[in-house]
């Protein structure tokens, strides 16, 4: 099992309200693993958990805001990778075609 934080060991570290972490799972931002009725999430999560309270408590973003901005950046990500796949395609036709 990888490691993982509680959500009130997240809410007393970050000073937040449990309200935003659970809006946060509700929006589906935040994959939450169940034990014993408390919450945690993986250490893996915590840098998408810490943008997404710096953009809420420092920037004022709403949890509408961030699920736009979310599904935005991922969507950036994917056709990034797409990208890199066409160049790589296209350098070995490239290629190929050199050699005639």
């Amino acid at each position: 099992m990888s490691e993982r934080i509680s959500r009130e060991e997240l809410v007393k570290i970050y000073n937040i309200e449990v309200t935003f972490f659970d809006d946060l799972v509700d929006f589906g931002l935040l994959n939450v693993q169940t034990e014993n009725d408390i919450l945690y999430i993986s250490y893996e999560d915590l840098p998408a958990f810490e943008r997404f309270t710096n953009w809420h408590y420092d920037l004022e973003i709403n949890l509408p805001g961030l699920e736009v901005i979310h599904d935005m950046l991922q969507k950036m990500e994917d056709l990034k990778k797409k990208n890199h796949e066409l160049i790589k395609k296209l350098s070995a036709i490239s290629d190929k075609y050199e050699d005639i």
